[in-house]
């Protein structure tokens, strides 16, 4: 496999090119969608929402978290998430801009 040379496309677009690989894992995409229709999220909460053994539920936690999507407490052995909504809207408009600066010039 070939070096990426993100060095040579602009910071939003690595940015968006980071978020769509994350996203590109239908768990992480169902983790997101349970969370976002709670206040905050237990990590057990997910095993039992998800059907995901617990140590797979938190490396996709990590992944969200690693791109800023996710809040994260711990509490003890209790860990609580919630969305960033700063950063989650921020990935928004970088979407918006580009699906409304996209013309179809094609057949």
């Amino acid at each position: 496999m070939g070096i990426t040379k993100s060095q040579i496309f602009t910071e939003k677009q690595n940015d968006l090119a980071q978020f769509f690989k994350v996203l590109g894992h239908p768990a992480r995409v169902a983790i997101l969608q349970y969370i976002s229709k709670q206040n905050t999220c237990i990590c057990n909460d997910l095993v039992e929402e998800i059907g995901l053994a617990q140590a797979t539920i938190s490396q996709h936690l990590k992944e969200l978290k690693s791109i800023n999507l996710l809040k994260g407490e711990i509490e003890g052995k209790r860990m609580c998430y919630c969305i960033n909504i700063e950063r989650w809207t921020e990935i928004q408009e970088q979407l918006n801009t580009f699906f409304n600066t996209t013309k179809s010039n094609c057949c």
